[in-house]
């Protein structure tokens, strides 16, 4: 388990633009269980990868996309444990991965970015997938 004025900051980078923090497994079923519409979840991480690509990619992608998605929430790997094993049930058949980043139709999973999409890309080849993303699972059906 990782320190909390360690976490903190880099929980920050998400909560600071609207990201829900969920702590809990409790929190992460409630989430899920009365989610409308699409939701993107980020499981965060201390790592590199996640501070140099997946978070500022995920910003990116919800500042510059008109088209987002309805609800935003962030677990945080190493530290709120129990909310993580908890979206990892959510996120099968993938494999445990942090940071990785979830696309949810209406409670189903509809699209995932797993670490290896992640490391070795820039945060603005991550802000240009998840913007592609929205605007194919995200966008009002005609």
């Amino acid at each position: 388990m990782y320190p909390p004025q360690l976490v903190a900051p880099m929980k920050a980078e998400l909560t600071n633009v609207g990201f829900q923090d969920l702590t809990s497994a409790e929190e992460v079923d409630n989430f899920m269980q009365n989610m409308k519409g699409t939701a993107l979840v980020v499981i965060n991480s201390v790592c590199g990868c996640a501070a140099g690509a997946a978070r500022p990619g995920v910003r990116a992608s919800l500042e510059r996309s008109e088209i987002k998605p309805d609800q935003l929430a962030t677990v945080f790997a190493g530290f709120d444990s129990e909310a993580v094993a908890k979206m990892r049930e959510y996120t099968l058949p993938y494999p445990p991965s942090s940071p990785a980043v979830a696309l949810f139709k209406d409670g189903e999973l509809i699209h995932f970015v797993e670490r290896h999409h992640i490391e070795g890309r820039s945060a603005e080849m991550i802000a240009q997938h998840l913007q592609m993303a929205y605007e194919e699972f995200c966008a009002e059906e005609a």
